[in-house]
């Protein structure tokens, strides 16, 4: 429960926008938009000439858990169109995933979804 002059000290909603300068009684002010915190972010390999195609496969498994069959895929890609997307998701932990992937020397970065 709010106390009372907590309650007391609360403005009429469009109060704010009825006091700017400019702006009509009954106005409703926009809110900025987020900064695109939440907004999803790709995790990318890209291709090398120093790791072997079977190790870039290993590490893929090991650090997002997909199948042997998942992994060559992605490997395949990476090898034969010089980058692919292993993961997409929050902006955290792409970039826990990025420095994995760069701990075992994989070129690797994450960009923007969308």
């Amino acid at each position: 429960m709010i106390p009372p002059l907590a309650a007391e000290r609360r403005w009429p909603r469009g109060a704010c926008a009825a006091a700017l300068p400019g702006t009509e009684e009954g106005t409703e002010v926009e809110e900025a938009p987020e900064s695109g915190l939440d907004q999803p972010w790709h995790v990318v390999v890209s291709n090398d000439p120093v790791n072997l195609m079977s190790y870039v496969t290993l590490v893929i498994r090991r650090i997002f858990g997909y199948s042997q069959e998942k992994a060559v895929e992605m490997m395949l890609q990476v090898h034969q169109r010089g980058s692919c997307i292993v993961w997409t998701g929050a902006r955290e932990q792409a970039e826990l995933y990025v420095k994995q992937l760069q701990e075992h020397q994989l070129l690797s970065s994450m960009k923007k979804a969308g």
